[in-house]
């Protein structure tokens, strides 16, 4: 694992966004397209802001997978993910994407992990932009995250801490408001990914940041398992990086 440690998560969002960039121009030069996962939050601002700026990407030949969305939510809500990234992202680029597969969770979420499931497996994916939740989850797998399953999308209740911290982001002015299931890519499929780009700033990370980075791989701590990926660049700014024991 790469870690690299910016003065303010602006910076670490920009080197997120060209380190990322640079995997995605290196795909569509080698194969002629590329594979992304993108994750949302409040953490993936300044990552994303960079990242429909680079230079030198065909987004035409690029096909995108999203990460997590709640169940029961339209893309009208505020707090849709669908909404975050067709806003944040895909209206941001200079050309039409190639395509984005959103997760649709109105109806029959199950079969939706299964439409998906299917398009993903004929994918190999290049780069998956996530980040770590104050839980220390990937995804929406909240701890004890399903660390076996083989399945690529999978129905995932959330637990309180995720809730709180959707609310505390100002996705929702209530805990009640704040759905309890959602559907999310499995740790498995995550972790598929040629190259992991995860993007951390904030205090409130610091803890999660310190287990994922010096704890036990275990499924307490989902994020953890980052540890065993070959390519994974871990961008933290100097106050997630705070309570590492070593962050120079």
């Amino acid at each position: 694992m790469e870690i690299n440690i910016s003065k303010s998560k602006k910076e670490s969002g920009k080197l997120a966004a060209e380190t990322g960039a640079k995997y995605i121009r290196e795909a569509i030069r080698e194969n002629g397209t590329a594979s992304i996962i993108l994750a949302t939050g409040a953490s993936q601002f300044d990552m994303l802001e960079h990242l429909v700026k680079q230079d030198n990407i065909n987004w035409s030949k690029v096909t995108a997978f999203h990460l997590d969305e709640y169940i029961g939510i339209p893309m009208t809500h505020n707090a849709s993910f669908r909404k975050y990234l067709k806003e944040r992202f895909e209206d941001q680029l200079p050309v039409y994407l190639g395509h984005f597969y959103y997760i649709q969770t109105e109806h029959y979420p199950q079969e939706e992990c299964k439409r998906l499931g299917i398009l993903i497996n004929e994918t190999e994916i290049d780069v998956a932009f996530i980040g770590i939740g104050e839980n220390g989850h990937i995804a929406f797998n909240d701890p004890p995250a399903d660390f076996e399953t083989e399945d690529p999308y999978i129905v995932v209740e959330l637990d309180e801490a995720c809730r709180k911290q959707q609310m505390g982001e100002g996705w929702f002015s209530d805990i009640d408001e704040v759905p309890k299931e959602a559907i999310s890519m499995s740790v498995k499929q995550v972790m598929k990914s040629k190259a992991i780009i995860c993007t951390v700033p904030d205090t409130r990370k610091a803890d999660a940041v310190k287990g994922a980075l010096e704890g036990p791989v275990t499924p307490d701590l989902p994020a953890s398992i980052l540890q065993e990926h070959e390519n994974c660049h871990m961008f933290l700014d100097e106050e997630s990086a705070g309570k590492l024991e070593d962050d120079a």
